[in-house]
């Protein structure tokens, strides 16, 4: 990475400083991350529609696993964008085979759990680290770290199921007066296959929405962690300084 050419004016931060510098981030550059994220997602989330019929929790299962594909885009946007860089479909299209293709057994199956993946995510995909030299690498991120990167990774799924079932709560809140109980019956007591079906709507439109909002943070919280390391490990703050200075 370019340390020189950096639009951002790199200090160590704590983790939660770094937290709040991916939230800036996010609402800096949301044009271009939600540009190029919204195509994709779209697609996970109506191909995950087609299965509603057959069983009523494959869409939002299906939805769940692919997250960490969808953040490959996201990183793809948060990486161009700390060098100042507006990204578009295009560009994300022109480096699909980069972004999104490969590692898709590792990133769908044992990395899926990982306590750590939107932390360790950039040693792979940005420094193209495989094998032993990414497990050293990322290793040497997470010494001293580990409790902070689980720690963003418990928040957002806290935060995600609370949005969630918040969402879902307001048709019970906008129901007609005196309809609730009714409301209340056809989420946990639904009769008939039409029943069913509309829960199942509901639950996986919400939590579809939950995550077209909330990914984009989750995935920039964890780059600003990882490059708040990459400060504290490599200097970029003092060689940011000192080429500020001489030029």
């Amino acid at each position: 990475m370019r340390v020189e050419g950096l639009a951002l004016a790199l200090r160590p931060r704590s983790p939660s400083e770094a937290c709040d510098l991916g939230a800036a981030l996010v609402r800096a550059h949301a044009v271009s991350l939600w540009r190029c994220y919204v195509p994709l997602w779209a697609v996970v989330t109506v191909l995950a529609l087609c299965m509603i019929e057959t069983h009523g929790w494959l869409p939002s299962l299906l939805i769940f696993w692919l997250k960490p594909w969808l953040d490959r885009s996201l990183l793809f946007v948060l990486s161009r964008a700390v060098f100042g860089e507006a990204t578009g479909w295009r560009d994300l299209w022109r480096a699909r085979r980069l972004v999104l293709g490969g590692q898709w057994l590792r990133t769908l199956l044992w990395r899926r759990f990982s306590p750590w993946r939107s932390f360790t995510q950039p040693v792979e995909q940005l420094e193209a680290q495989r094998g032993r030299a990414r497990r050293k690498r990322a290793q040497l991120l997470l010494n001293d770290h580990r409790g902070a990167a689980a720690g963003l990774q418990t928040a957002f799924t806290h935060a995600e199921a609370a949005i969630t079932y918040g969402l879902v709560a307001l048709v019970w809140w906008f129901a007609p007066e005196g309809q609730r109980s009714s409301v209340w019956d056809w989420f946990f007591h639904p009769s008939a296959h039409s029943g069913e079906l509309g829960v199942s709507l509901v639950m996986t439109g919400a939590y579809a929405l939950v995550v077209l909002f909330l990914e984009p943070f989750y995935v920039a919280a964890g780059f600003a962690m990882y490059l708040n390391r990459r400060v504290a490990l490599e200097a970029w703050d003092i060689e940011q300084e000192f080429r500020s200075a001489l030029a």
